[in-house]
């Protein structure tokens, strides 16, 4: 049995920084959160969709070629982002091109995990039926990135309220949001009030991800636990690393210790362009220099 399967497509993502520079990079949360779980030493399976033009994007990920499923699509992901801002906490993102999104019959019934980890990019990536086949196969984790954006005729991506969220959060045990999604589907800025909102929803624990620290609740009590990164080059995938560190290690651990090595896994990561490929031990070491 899997720690976790990881569901999501792998995008081709052209990132322009708040000075103009471009860079062309393999992303999508997929990647990010694999990478994350499996640097840990987690048994983690990642489960993507790619047009046969683009079946090269499976060699992004870092996880051994017999953990990566790769399944038919009808296009690839294309993604734009220009980041606004030095910090890189406000861009423009463009889909110019998506895959075909997840169904329930995508997922084999023989492939069994603690957690089902829907990492998706815009709505439309995954139905609602998906998530009630797969609560019943184990616990659902959901990064709400993959409801709330959405695709506009003219590529651009807008944010809005998840219609079926009081429908859904039921059937989701982990839900990760960041402040600007939180404050969107609950109508709060307050992150501890948000995350009352969401667990009372339906949804059993709660990370909400901000530019300064993680927190978790679990209907009881809140955590926290802050971002000390000593620069930014890594910002894209702060989210996915997060979520997917927190869930596989939350599996041994209880939420302080497993919220204390999310952060400090992308803590670290940010301090660097692309996936996390560092070892559970560099954390170790990243936690004894800045977290005690």
């Amino acid at each position: 049995m899997y720690s976790s399967i990881i569901i999501g497509h792998v995008t081709m993502d052209e990132n322009i920084d708040h000075l103009d520079n471009s860079v062309y990079v393999a992303g999508g949360a997929v990647l990010y959160s694999s990478a994350s779980a499996y640097a840990l030493g987690h048994n983690v399976l990642a489960i993507t969709k790619l047009a046969e033009k683009d079946k090269d994007r499976a060699k992004e990920f870092t996880l051994p070629p017999e953990r990566v499923i790769v399944l038919p699509s009808t296009d690839s992901y294309l993604m734009y982002n220009k980041y606004l801002t030095p910090d890189k906490e406000r861009r423009i993102c463009r889909c110019d091109a998506h895959g075909d999104g997840f169904k329930i019959e995508d997922i084999p019934e023989n492939l069994e995990a603690h957690i089902y980890h829907l990492a998706g990019l815009t709505y439309g990536d995954f139905d609602n039926d998906l998530i009630k086949g797969l609560a019943k196969r184990g616990k659902v984790a959901v990064d709400v990135q993959g409801f709330l954006r959405h695709r506009a005729d003219d590529h651009s991506m807008y944010f809005e309220d998840w219609a079926d969220k009081k429908e859904m959060l039921p059937y989701i045990y982990y839900l990760k949001t960041d402040a600007a999604e939180a404050e969107i589907m609950t109508g709060t800025s307050d992150r501890k009030k948000a995350a009352e909102i969401l667990y009372s929803w339906g949804s059993k624990e709660i990370v909400i991800t901000h530019n300064t620290e993680v927190l978790a609740y679990d209907g009881k009590d809140f955590y926290t636990c802050p971002i000390k990164s000593r620069n930014l080059s890594g910002r894209t995938g702060r989210g996915d690393t997060t979520f997917a560190a927190y869930l596989n290690e939350r599996l041994n651990n209880n939420i302080e210790t497993a919220l204390l090595w999310a952060t400090a896994t992308v803590s670290l990561k940010m301090e660097t362009v692309g996936v996390f490929k560092g070892t559970k031990a560099d954390v170790q070491a990243y936690i004894d220099e800045f977290y005690k």
